[in-house]
């Protein structure tokens, strides 16, 4: 890979540690589907392990910046500028149940704005890297955006809003009108891998809602520098502040718009 910024290294550095320990966990997983209780908060404490390993690593590192952290919450930095925003352990619910399909995602903004991304699934040793005017890259290989350029021959994934989350009612008018549109439609259970997968042109594209800041920021990067386009649901920048997000290339992501909007 040519990332090999002082920043990149040592989000590299990080993820591949708390990876580590993640997969210890994640092998423990199956000998603990025995009560509701046992496995999820067994999940929870996994959870924890690697985001503390991710945060002495880079507080080590970069002792300035500044966090936002899916299990501590936000923690200043004396730098004001930086903030490492980081989610141990995106697709609980697959770790939960033993499916190999969860990341580690964190997510470099400077003045608010995304700038380095890494997003890693221990599983697979798939870790993808990515940092403004630098490219995107999967392990060493550089990524782009899938070409197609009509929804009717695209792949489509999405977030499906479940048990006590979301608007249900919307979600169903959404795919009422893109199921009509598209060639396929998939659900990952991870925002980070979508994000990711539409990077690597596996995916045309991704929408999603009610997701948070740590779910987002390596990916907004990482499809941005795949040559790819990232907008909120309304065509805005904001995604990190109302947590939607539509993805692809600008033919893709624009249709995409255009027929959530539609529903």
């Amino acid at each position: 890979m040519s990332l090999r910024s002082a920043n990149i290294t040592v989000m590299m550095a990080a993820a591949r540690k708390a990876g580590r320990a993640l997969i210890r966990d994640f092998n423990e997983v199956e000998h603990l589907q025995v009560s509701l209780k046992g496995p999820a908060n067994f999940v929870s404490a996994a959870d924890k392990r690697a985001e503390d390993i991710i945060f002495n690593e880079l507080s080590k590192a970069r002792p300035g910046f500044g966090f936002v952290m899916e299990e501590r919450g936000e923690v200043k930095g004396s730098d004001g500028q930086h903030q490492f925003i980081v989610d141990p352990l995106d697709g609980t619910t697959n770790f939960l149940h033993s499916i190999p399909l969860f990341a580690i995602s964190i997510g470099l903004v400077k003045d608010g704005i995304p700038v380095a991304g890494i997003i890693f699934n221990p599983v697979t040793d798939e870790l993808y890297a990515a940092e403004r005017g630098q490219g995107a890259y999967l392990n060493s290989r550089r990524l782009r955006v899938a070409a197609r350029k009509n929804l009717g021959d695209a792949v489509i994934s999405c977030g499906i809003p479940h048990h006590e989350r979301g608007d249900h009612e919307r979600f169903r008018r959404e795919l009422g009108v893109l199921q009509k549109q598209v060639a396929g439609l998939r659900r990952t259970g991870a925002a980070a891998i979508d994000m990711a997968w539409t990077a690597a042109g596996r995916f045309d594209g991704f929408w999603e809602r009610d997701l948070s800041p740590w779910d987002l920021a390596a990916g907004i990067v990482m499809v941005q520098e795949a040559g790819g386009f990232v907008t909120d649901l309304d065509g805005h920048m904001n995604m990190l502040l109302n947590g939607s997000v539509a993805a692809g290339n600008y033919e893709i992501q624009s249709a995409l718009l255009a027929a959530l909007k539609s529903a």
